[in-house]
């Protein structure tokens, strides 16, 4: 009876091992363009921006902190980022991301 079942299994599923790995590699194809690709893009968005930094760029910290760039330090990689009158810190260039919400918040132009 156990020969019979593994047997109606088998014909239920009725692919073969090729119709599977087509199956594997379609999955694998909408997975990359669904999510992967749309990352890198962004990925690539943000290392663009780090790089074409410059004095006077709005920009957020990684921790959500708000500020102006103030100095860059090429050889470091860090940025001095003014948060408040009197208030530089100092933060890596790869945590740093374009402040948009200056953007949204301004009213569109007719």
């Amino acid at each position: 009876m156990n020969i019979s079942l593994v047997l109606a299994a088998q014909a239920a599923g009725g692919g073969t091992g090729l119709e599977f790995i087509i199956m594997m590699v379609l999955l694998f194809a909408v997975m990359w363009f669904i999510i992967l690709r749309p990352q890198q893009k962004k990925q690539k968005q943000i290392r663009e921006f780090q790089n074409s930094l410059k004095k006077g760029d709005n920009v957020v910290t990684g921790g959500g902190i708000y500020g102006t760039v103030k100095d860059i330090d090429i050889q470091t990689g860090k940025v001095k980022v003014s948060i408040a009158r009197d208030v530089v810190i100092e933060v890596d260039k790869s945590f740093l991301f374009d402040d948009t919400s200056a953007a949204v918040m301004q009213p569109q132009q007719k």
